[in-house]
This record gives structure tokens, sequence and C-alpha cells, in this order.
């Protein structure tokens, strides 16, 4: 299994961080490089506990798909989703928000799996934890830029 753990400070209340991460829409600007769009399930606004949303995106020149479920929420301080269906063995998002001197600490932790046994590894050392880090942290400082703005 791999893990993924990024902190973002953000200069904005808990609230405004913790809803524009569940945004949905703000979640297709963040990841305007992969045109990431939701096409299933709930497809715009803030998504809540038990809600699915299937992603379509480009990665790797590969349209690919990826339904995820909200399983555990707690506003304004965590939400997880978890894979239901996609490219990936397994996968758990973990996205907590913690006050602190008039700012907001986010963390992320990003946790997967990957299929095709010792190929899906060396795939994972040599590009794809690489490249999911810079896809989290641009999602990231999107998601900064917004808030802080609100």
């Amino acid at each position: 299994m791999t893990i993924i753990n990024l902190a973002t400070i953000i200069y904005a209340n808990i609230e405004i961080c913790f809803d524009t991460a569940r945004d949905i829409d703000i979640h297709k600007l963040s990841t305007k490089k992969t045109n990431e769009r939701a096409i299933a399930g709930r497809t715009s606004g803030l998504c809540e506990l038990g809600d699915t949303i299937t992603w379509e995106a480009k990665h790797f020149g590969i349209k690919q798909h990826l339904t995820v479920e909200i399983t555990a929420m707690n506003k304004p301080n965590y939400f997880e989703d978890k894979m239901l269906k996609g490219a990936f063995k397994s996968m758990k998002h973990e996205h907590r928000f913690e006050s602190k001197d008039g700012k907001t600490i986010m963390v992320d932790k990003f946790q997967y799996e990957v299929p095709f046994g010792i190929f899906g590894k060396l795939f994972d050392f040599l590009i794809l934890k690489r490249y999911m880090t810079r896809f989290l942290k641009t999602r990231n400082e999107v998601l900064k830029e917004i808030a802080e703005r609100r």
C-alpha cells in the first residue's frame, strides 16, 4: 500500500476550507489538466455523507473512470472517500481540517494499492506515486487560492 501525506496551510476559517474541499465544482477547476468531471451520482455542489460520485478523467493518455463514496464525515473537521470502482486495487482519501492561530491546516492522507502484482508496484515506484503527489499538490493549491479569496 502506498500512502501520500500532505499538509496545506490555508488562511481562511475551517468551515470555508471544509466546504471548498468537498465542492465538486471546485474539484473540477482544480483538476483542469486531466479534464476531470463528475458524470454520475452527485455531479455538482457539496458532497455529503453517503454520496457516490463517478469521475471521468484522462490520466497517462487514457480515459478513466473512478467511482467513490463519501464514507465518513464530521463537519467541519473530516471527511473521507473510498473507491468503489476504478483503476486502483483499492483507494481511500482522508481529508482532515484543523483550525490553529487564525488559519486552517488541511491534511490529506491518500492511500492506494495498485493492481498487476510486481509490474504495478514497479510502475507505482517509478511513476505513479510522484504523479499522484503532484496531482494532489496542484489540487490543494487551487483549493487554498479559492478558500483564501472567499
